[in-house]
């Protein structure tokens, strides 16, 4: 067994996750340094740009949070409970299957939002400026779409074996290369032209595209705990379907959580352009919430998985319970020193009255609640590492239900935007209670052996159901 998988075994369990999340949690910092540097650069475009970005972000998070989060979970998933299992040639061959999975699902998200782009940003409160900037900038990034399915598809695989520290220099060094980069493009700076909010898109496409390059190069290359061939082999549908099954319904619990913010931000675009930059650039740190947690979760699917594979149940589940603990706290702090000092977080962003007065009301309603998403999205990730998402998927599909139900209730009994935000910090409530209540009972990772079969190859547990 490689030295790496073994550490995921039998290294004590929170120095562990503490130094295979500090290069994750040093990816969510650059991340966001780069989305509010990109986002600053865009607001002095004006508000009609701003507006643009923000009917955009949700959609743009959407392929993020499938890719990385749904299909790059199910992917690191399956990667690490066949390392734990010390099947190392078949993991190899997993490079191959991600590849494939990430060309085809790229291909169809662009074929879809191009089309049917501009009519979602207009149901959600685009018209005029606004929406012109969001169908300009989509075009650019959505196009490019199967650059960020590859690039995260890759990266799942690496994190799979453990190593977060490769993602993470990635992302750092490409941001380097991006901060300067997209103001150069969107205002012409040098022997750049100048292309308004189109430069942020072409900027955003060029580091997915290197970053997808150099992870190719390091797999391929051998340099690893993976040694995949470089000639494309015989791909069976055993490996892909296991990846599947565990992407799709993540998937599910992804689309469920940007639904919402998406339909929300349908109801605030009745209170005009500005009401949704408010309300867009407070969701934004709601969504910035996601990759902290992702700092936390990928470890813990990682040690999950890995533990599981070896038949380490009692592992796995401390695993699960320490990050949520961890992941908890932290988003719970955030979400009161946001709803404490909104104006702090928003005025980054511009100071049109409006604006600033729906973000406010936003975080003020809903920043107290934070900390349940934070627990129950850890809890998601560690269900990912051990393969069984029913009831995380069950926990966001009542979240929607609750958020949404409680948001169109209160608009039509005329309870307006102080309604809408409040019915989604309850839909943070049952997502967490509900996620925290599957682990209890051993649904979510059960507390021994419980006779899983495998499929092919690779030692695989089925999905549990809710």
């Amino acid at each position: 067994m490689d030295t790496r998988t073994r550490r995921l075994l039998e290294a004590p369990l929170v120095p562990t996750l503490a130094r295979m999340a500090a290069p994750n949690v040093t990816v969510m910092v650059v991340q966001t340094s780069v989305g509010l540097i990109e986002t600053y650069f865009v607001s002095t475009l004006g508000t009609d740009a701003l507006a643009g970005m923000a009917l955009v972000f949700p959609v743009v998070m959407l392929v993020q949070m499938l890719s990385a989060g749904g299909m790059g979970g199910a992917i690191q998933s399956v990667v690490s409970r066949t390392l734990g299992a010390g099947r190392q040639a078949d993991a190899g061959l997993l490079a191959w299957h991600a590849t494939a999975i990430g060309l085809v699902l790229g291909i169809a998200t662009s074929l879809v939002a191009i089309p049917f782009g501009p009519t979602l940003y207009a149901f959600m409160g685009g018209e005029g400026g606004s929406l012109h900037a969001a169908t300009t900038y989509a075009g650019i990034v959505l196009g490019c779409a199967v650059l960020i399915w590859l690039f995260n598809a890759l990266s799942a695989v690496i994190r799979g074996t453990g190593n977060m520290g490769l993602p993470a220099l990635v992302t750092c060094v490409g941001a380097l290369v991006l901060v300067p980069l997209s103001p150069a493009l969107i205002f012409g700076w040098g022997p750049f032209p100048a292309l308004g909010i189109r430069g942020g898109g072409v900027a955003f496409a060029a580091y997915y595209a290197v970053g997808t390059a150099v992870f190719a190069y390091y797999l391929w290359s051998g340099r690893g705990v993976l040694r995949p061939s470089r000639r494309l082999p015989r791909l069976t549908w055993a490996p892909s379907r296991e990846i599947l099954r565990i992407g799709v319904l993540s998937g599910i619990a992804s689309v469920t959580s940007n639904v919402t913010v998406i339909a929300a931000t349908a109801f605030v675009g009745a209170a005009g352009p500005a009401a949704v930059a408010g309300y867009g650039t407070g969701a934004r740190l709601e969504y910035l919430l996601v990759p902290l947690v992702f700092g936390l979760g990928s470890p813990i699917a990682a040690i999950v998985g890995t533990a599981l594979g070896a038949g380490d149940h009692a592992r796995a589940r401390r695993a699960a319970m320490t990050g949520a603990a961890i992941a908890g706290v932290l988003t719970e702090g955030i979400g009161i020193a946001a709803a404490l000092h909104p104006v702090a977080w928003l005025g980054l962003f511009g100071e049109d009255p409006a604006m600033l007065a729906t973000g406010s009301l936003y975080l003020r309603a809903v920043g107290p609640f934070y900390g349940f998403f934070g627990a129950g999205l850890a809890l998601y990730f560690a269900a990912q590492g051990a393969g069984r998402v029913g009831w995380p998927v069950a926990a966001s599909l009542l979240r929607m239900v609750v958020a949404l139900g409680g948001a169109w209730t209160a608009s039509a009994l005329g309870f307006g935007l102080s309604g809408i935000f409040l019915a989604m910090s309850a839909g943070f409530v049952v997502m967490g209670l509900v996620n925290a209540a599957a682990f209890a009972t051993g649904s979510m990772i059960p507390r021994a052996a419980i006779g899983e079969p495998s499929f092919g190859p690779l030692p695989l547990a089925p999905a549990s159901k809710p």
